[in-house]
Parts: C-alpha cells; sequence; structure tokens
C-alpha cells in the first residue's frame, strides 16, 4: 500500500464533509465481502460521525478514558472505558473494520502506543478516520503551548461546549508527524488533508467564533498551516495465500 502525501483541499471544504467522504469509503470497501460490519468510536463524545451510518452497523462500540452519564450516549451498542495509549488488551485483534478518532490524538500521551493499538483492533484491510488539530497553525501552536494551568481556565471558554475541554498534550500534531506515526504503526494507503475548523471548534461564544474565523481566514492560502488534520488509513490486508 502506498502512502500518500498531504492534499490541499478547497477553502470551502469541511472537517465533517472530508470525514465523510473517508467514511463512505469505508463502508463501500467493508461492505464488497458482506459481513456484519463492526465499528469502534475511539475517543468517542456525545456526537459521533458514525451515527449516521447507524442502519449499516451490526455492532457499534464507544470507548473512551472516562465512562458517558447514563443514557448519553444511546446509539451504541456497547461503551468501554479505555485509555488508548496503555490498554492494548481491550479488544481482541482485529475486532473492527472501521475505526474513528474524533479530535483525540491531541489528548494521547504516547500516540505510537495509541495508534499500534487502533491498528491492532482492525482486521486486515480495515480503515481509521481521524482528526485531529494542526500544530502548524499559528492560533493552535500558541493554544498548545500555553502554561497547562492557564489553558485549563481558556479551553472551557473556546470549545463548542465545556464538556469538550480535555488535558492537551499535542506530541503528534503536524501533518508531517502524524503521516509518520501512522506509517511507523503499520498502517498503509495513508492520506492526509487540513481543512480551516477554528470557526466551528472555537464557536461556543461570539467572541471565540470571531478568533476561530480570523484564524481560518489567516491561513486558508496554505494548506500545511490549515488548523485541522483528516486522515485516513488501512490496516494491512491479509497476505493472499
Amino acid at each position: 500500500m502506498s502512502n500518500q502525501a498531504s492534499d490541499p483541499v478547497s477553502d470551502q471544504a469541511t472537517t465533517g464533509g472530508l470525514v465523510r467522504a473517508a467514511l463512505d469509503e469505508a463502508f463501500s470497501q467493508s461492505e464488497r465481502d458482506p459481513h456484519p460490519i463492526a465499528v469502534l468510536d475511539a475517543g468517542c463524545g456525545r456526537v459521533s460521525a458514525l451515527r449516521r451510518y447507524r442502519p449499516r452497523i451490526a455492532r457499534f462500540v464507544g470507548a473512551d478514558i472516562h465512562p458517558p452519564a447514563p443514557g448519553a450516549l444511546p446509539h451504541l451498542d456497547e461503551f468501554a472505558t479505555v485509555d488508548l495509549c496503555r490498554d492494548a488488551d481491550a479488544f481482541p485483534p482485529a475486532s473492527f473494520d472501521i475505526v474513528l478518532s474524533s479530535f483525540t490524538v491531541e489528548h494521547f500521551a504516547d500516540p505510537a502506543a495509541a495508534l499500534a493499538n487502533l491498528r491492532g483492533w482492525l482486521r486486515p484491510g480495515g480503515a481509521l478516520v481521524l482528526t485531529t488539530v494542526n500544530r502548524r497553525h499559528p492560533f493552535v501552536a500558541a493554544y498548545l503551548d500555553l502554561p497547562s494551568r492557564l489553558r485549563s481556565r481558556i479551553q472551557p471558554l473556546v470549545k463548542a461546549t465545556a464538556g469538550d475541554a480535555h488535558p492537551l498534550v499535542g506530541a503528534c500534531n503536524t501533518p508531517d508527524a502524524l503521516r509518520i506515526a501512522l506509517d511507523g504503526a503499520g498502517f498503509g494507503s495513508i492520506r492526509v488533508e487540513t481543512v480551516g475548523h477554528l470557526e466551528t471548534a472555537w464557536g461556543r461564544r461570539s467572541w471565540s467564533r470571531w478568533l476561530g474565523r480570523l484564524g481560518d481566514r489567516l491561513v486558508a492560502g496554505h494548506p500545511g498551516r490549515r488548523s485541522t488534520i483528516v486522515a485516513s488509513a488501512l490496516a494491512p490486508a491479509r497476505a493472499a495465500v
């Protein structure tokens, strides 16, 4: 499987649109060999891009480091409390056809271990789709580099909801670093794209939404510096006998 370089996308592209396109492709690929499709939302939030595919999913599993409030995730069949960086045995190998990881990479203390675990939980030829922040955007870099105590005070103010505020690490958060990490974890067919997303991510208040809009426009003509990375990759297919 070949790895693809970062691909510029149009200024009109959205994070949601790129994720849907990657998931559409992943489901189409999985359905070529008819079988019950199992998916993992790794680091699941209250809203999952996988929900729109619910009729096509036989087993819908969510995993996060903290359990959700009772009844908060009715679309899931199962939930597991998992540290994605440490709990390699949380699921048996080759459990899932598709894994979605939405804005979790920036929280990984050990991205290499987390990505290796996600690959191990995928069936041969299974797809990973992920989104994360891009440290090459000047606003994102400044935000990640704030002292943790100060950032913990600011984070609930700029996030879409206060519940989306979690400790940040940002250890694998440039397009090149993410591609290298995916390759090192054994993924192939790696595709990495960037898109402006600050206006949405920081949209909780009018002033933070305005700041996000400014940030998106500031780097619109510089794809490598756009605020959000959308990547997809495949687990190695089973070798032919």
